[in-house]
């Protein structure tokens, strides 16, 4: 594996490094030591699949509040996304900056997500899907996001949007959130 840090303090763009024969070919998608190599998490607790059946699909853009923040591994391993992540972190070098890169079940690249990023994507092809490893628990309660178009992210999507789930329209923009002392969010204690 190939491990490139972003542009985005934190985040790392990890590409396959394939093994080809006549039958195809053989690469890894994790190693433990390569991870911990680099202070990446390495204990994921939930893995979860999402499947986006139209091409200008825009799911996102999301993430977990404090105290449940939570690193994740992305990679789609069918079709094709524009995948996106937005540093929402105050004390960070790359505060709301953002990071754009194609991910395919072809190219095979994975994005490493660290805490306090939101992540969003667009499905390029029709039957996109992307897998998640993801650090901790979902709290529902502590689930956030932000609008895909809000224009302090300033995200340019390749297509235009054929579906928007009515939760990911219903997100705050980011500029009434700071203004209110609302960010950031905290999650709620049960």
């Amino acid at each position: 594996m190939q491990f490139t840090e972003t542009s985005l303090h934190g985040a790392w763009l990890i590409e396959p490094e394939p093994h080809f024969d006549e039958r195809g070919w053989f690469t890894r998608s994790f190693c433990e030591r390569e991870f911990s190599a680099r202070a990446l998490t390495t204990r994921f607790v939930q893995h979860s699949r999402s499947y986006s059946r139209l091409r200008g699909t825009i799911r996102g853009m999301h993430f977990q509040a404090a105290p449940y923040g939570e690193e994740k591994l992305v990679s789609c391993i069918a079709g094709t996304i524009f995948d996106v992540i937005s540093d929402l972190r105050p004390d960070s070098p790359t505060y709301l900056q953002a990071f754009c890169v194609e991910l395919s079940a072809i190219n095979g690249r994975q994005l490493y997500i660290p805490k306090g990023v939101a992540h969003g994507f667009q499905a390029l092809t029709d039957g996109a899907t992307v897998n998640y490893l993801i650090s901790e628990f979902y709290a529902p309660a502590s689930a956030a996001g932000l609008r895909y178009d809000d224009p302090v992210l300033g995200i340019k999507w390749p297509l235009a949007p054929t579906m928007v789930s009515d939760r990911d329209l219903s997100w705050p923009l980011w500029e009434p959130l700071v203004h209110q002392g609302r960010y950031p969010p905290q999650a709620h204690a049960t």
